[in-house]
């Protein structure tokens, strides 16, 4: 805990001391500005050149105004200081066990779709898969993957200057569910005629590639930053197309 109050107590000072620094320079310039505008304004009543809209009084009170809201400010600063540690309040636990795990204890053996990892291997083989596909059908692939730009290749469509966006999921043979981030999603939602997902059920050195286009049709809840499929409804929402 004093560790983590020296940091807290650090970030909040530099914060406090820029704040002050800020809130000074402004309000004593505009202190300074109305307290000469009191002077001014007095020698002129004096000199019998009053101001109907505005006199020395009125003048006077916007920069007493001022100085007692800087004395304010200065002080709510202060006192912003003044951190101290309160003991921590645990409000919640919870134990996570694998599911791995207790599938073992019971001795029940484990479906693939529940173990399924999309490792590197995975992906990649998706990936080539895909992209050789697009080479036999007469596109130009290119892996953008590593570029986080909500889909995996690019597919130059000769001749047109057009490109088909498509994203990879691959996943292992026997594995019933993907998993598609709210980029990917709003990605297809944005390039509703160009946009194509490819789903590639890998089995060792073989694999299957299906395509679906428009396979999403709203944008995810706020908040959400991944939503699970299932394999199987997006093939039958949506036929596999080239």
């Amino acid at each position: 805990m004093p560790q983590h109050l020296q940091e807290v107590r650090q970030r909040k000072e530099e914060l406090i001391d820029k704040a002050m620094k800020a809130v000074k320079d402004r309000l004593t310039k505009e202190i300074a500005y109305w307290d000469h505008r009191a002077e001014q304004l007095k020698d002129q009543e004096l000199a019998g050149k009053g101001n109907n809209r505005l006199n020395s009084g009125l003048a006077r009170q916007r920069a007493d105004a001022l100085m007692a809201r800087l004395q304010k400010r200065m002080d709510e600063l202060e006192q912003e200081r003044k951190l101290s540690p309160l003991p921590p309040v645990v409000v919640g636990a919870a134990m996570v066990i694998p599911r791995g795990l207790l599938t073992r204890l019971k001795g029940v053996s484990a479906k693939p779709d529940v173990f399924a990892k999309e490792t590197a291997q995975v992906e990649a083989a998706a990936i080539a898969a895909v992209i050789e596909a697009e080479r036999q059908m007469g596109f130009i692939p290119k892996d953008v993957s590593s570029e986080k730009r909500g889909y995996d290749i690019e597919s130059a469509i000769p001749g047109t200057g057009r490109l088909r966006f498509i994203e990879v999921k691959g996943r292992i043979q026997g594995a019933t569910t993907i998993t598609v981030t709210k980029n990917e999603i709003l990605s297809c939602l944005n390039k509703p005629d160009d946009f194509i997902l490819a789903i590639v059920q890998v089995d060792g050195e073989n694999a299957v590639t299906k395509y679906v286009r428009c396979p999403f049709h709203r944008e995810p809840d706020f908040g959400v930053t991944s939503v699970n499929y299932e394999i199987k409804k997006l093939l039958e929402v949506e036929p596999s197309v080239k």
